[in-house]
């Protein structure tokens, strides 16, 4: 009984410890996210694009 105790208090202490992040720090990266995923996106379809013209002017 006496070590789930210790790791409560532990764990407590530990929460106590964690800096979590802000309304705006959650705000930038979730915008940095979204544009990172948008611009690849993009590169990625105009990249299918040109390799499907490509295939399709050979065949």
């Amino acid at each position: 009984m006496g070590k789930i105790s210790t790791f409560i208090t532990n764990a407590r202490a530990e929460i106590h410890k964690v800096i979590f992040p802000t309304k705006v720090q959650v705000r930038q990266a979730f915008l940095a996210v979204i544009l990172v995923v948008t611009v690849i996106s993009i590169f990625l379809a105009l990249v299918d694009l040109l390799m499907s013209s490509i295939v399709s002017s050979v065949l």
